[in-house]
């Protein structure tokens, strides 16, 4: 199982981001929404940190309603989630989609 850290600035193997952010060594780093996804459609992620800003169009907020999507369908194992964004509006709204995973993971 992979715990994976989406970030396209901080590495999660640097100590003060460890420290930080609470990135943990062996994190697999991916920097786009689109790897992220990637990564959880193999449904081998047990954990799965999520910055908001990734300096392109896409957001960590995409790869959070993905995973609520796929949740709510049944297509997505029941993970844990941390979010390590400084952009309170994008943690909130990807809080909000990921609670809603946790409800209809719990739920089954």
């Amino acid at each position: 199982m992979f715990r994976v850290w989406l970030d396209d600035e901080r590495d999660p193997e640097r100590a003060k981001i460890q420290e930080l952010f609470g990135a943990e060594p062996g994190m697999i780093w991916v920097k786009t929404a689109e790897a992220a996804i990637s990564r959880l459609k193999s449904n081998s992620v047990e954990w799965i940190s999520l910055d908001h800003d990734l300096g392109t169009t896409a957001t960590g907020y995409d790869v959070a309603k993905w995973i609520e999507e796929r949740a709510h369908s049944g297509e997505l194992a029941p993970l844990v989630w941390t979010i390590h964004s400084a952009n309170v509006v994008g943690a909130r709204n990807m809080r909000r989609a990921l609670e809603n995973a946790d409800r209809y993971w719990k739920s089954r």
